[in-house]
């Protein structure tokens, strides 16, 4: 089974999400944990969270993915800013150990000209600080398109987060399609090295999750702008090949493109079927 969903709000609750999620013929999705664009977040509803564990174990979901807030920059040189995403993303974590088991995706931030070295030494300097050895939740780096001064842009950054972080069996990678593209990863002609050379530096056993997005710009333009699924330079034959990658295609894919819900049904409705049920994994 293709594992596919898209990003959805969470102002109603984990049940609406759930229920909205198999409206479209998702059987996962993404949501912000907070306002994306500040800090606020509501109280969990302990009921709703626990129905919707029962609703996704019925429903066959794969994992959910949590989705930090744009607002957070762990390598920010500004101590208050670095101070305020901790906070943050230690709330979250605590939070989503009402749906346990899951995953909590975030972008690793821009150093702000201070440097790879130190911004990398900052965010592994949070992530130790937050990062419980009885947390169920996985913490997912997201791959980045390295626009500016953006860590994550190649798969080194990541590597070298991964080996300062003491608990690092809590971490993973959410590898995004429209940011290694425009960071300059041709998946296009070259799927299978991208991922050989994911497994080197990173590890696939690492890779938990997919963002499958096309893109507006060309390869290695480092912009970051996603485009809707086949209507982008990535192209609709590409992301084929990236649902049904041997290494790939038991993961789940979030879709994060310009769409609206019924923009989503249609996407995942051509991705389910193009996808090969029959592919021996590796």
């Amino acid at each position: 089974m293709l594992n596919i969903g898209c990003h959805l709000s969470s102002s109603k609750g984990f049940m609406a999400m759930g229920e909205e999620a198999v409206s479209i013929g998702a059987n996962t999705f993404q949501f912000f944990t907070r306002n994306p664009r500040g800090g606020a977040a509501k109280a969990v509803n302990e009921r709703d969270a626990a129905d919707f564990i029962k609703f996704a174990e019925k429903n066959n979901f794969a994992k959910i993915i949590a989705h930090a807030p744009y607002t957070m920059n762990p390598c920010s040189a500004d101590p208050k800013i670095r101070e305020f995403t901790r906070d943050t993303m230690a709330d979250d974590l605590n939070r989503m150990e009402y749906v346990p088991k899951n995953y909590y995706n975030f972008h690793p931030g821009s150093h702000v000209k201070q440097g790879e070295d130190i911004g990398i030494a900052y965010i592994a300097e949070m992530l130790n600080a937050i990062i419980k050895p009885e947390q169920t939740t996985i913490v997912l780096l997201e791959t980045m398109s390295g626009k500016g001064t953006e860590i994550g842009g190649n798969f080194s950054h990541l590597r070298n987060i991964i080996d300062r972080v003491e608990l690092n069996h809590k971490l993973g990678v959410c590898l995004d399609t429209c940011h290694i593209w425009d960071g300059g990863y041709n998946i296009i002609d070259n799927l299978d090295d991208t991922l050989e050379e994911f497994d080197r530096i990173i590890g696939i056993d690492r890779l938990k999750a997919v963002h499958l997005n096309d893109s507006k710009n060309i390869l290695a333009s480092h912009k970051d702008r996603h485009e809707k699924i086949g209507q982008g330079n990535i192209g609709l034959d590409a992301l084929a090949k990236v649902i049904n990658h041997p290494s790939l295609k038991k993961l789940p894919f979030i879709l994060e493109t310009p769409n609206e819900l019924d923009g989503y049904a249609e996407e995942i409705k051509i991705l389910r079927g193009l996808y090969q049920e029959d592919t021996i994994d590796k």
